[in-house]
């Protein structure tokens, strides 16, 4: 229940969206808008929506994601056993899976990146994801 903050830790900046974040991309833009380069996203999923939308969340914001989900499942005292749907990620500003980990079993993965990619939002030489909202048009 704290508001979406950034971290600058020297040569990117890092935001945190947690678990059901995803969903809301209001979460993901905010990061984007408060400069950050990677979003760091620890879950327990067990929708199996999140991988694809947090794709749509990496072109929409130019941003890098990096979702670590849970595998296996969890017996609930009174309620129904959830299963986490694993596929741990991490995604580039243009929508690339640069990895993906199973489904069913725990794993770590490493990808070099560079967080300066980033900060280039601009989808063509014409378009910026940011500097071309149209903000009078949200009336909230």
């Amino acid at each position: 229940n704290t508001p979406f903050e950034v971290h600058d830790i020297g040569k990117a900046k890092v935001g945190m969206m947690i678990c059901f974040d995803w969903l809301f991309p209001e979460a993901a833009r905010t990061l984007a808008l408060k400069g950050a380069d990677i979003i760091c996203h620890p879950s327990n999923l067990v929708l199996p929506h999140c991988p694809q939308a947090m794709i749509t969340r990496c072109l929409e914001n130019r941003v890098f994601a990096v979702t670590a989900n849970r595998v296996g499942s969890e017996a609930r005292v009174g309620k129904e056993r959830l299963t986490f749907i694993g596929k741990s990620q991490i995604v580039s500003p243009d929508g690339k899976v640069l990895v993906r980990a199973s489904s069913t079993r725990t794993a770590a993965r490493v990808v070099e990146i560079d967080p300066k990619v980033a900060r280039k939002k601009d989808i063509n030489p014409k378009n910026d994801v940011l500097d071309d909202r149209r903000r009078a048009l949200y009336n909230l």
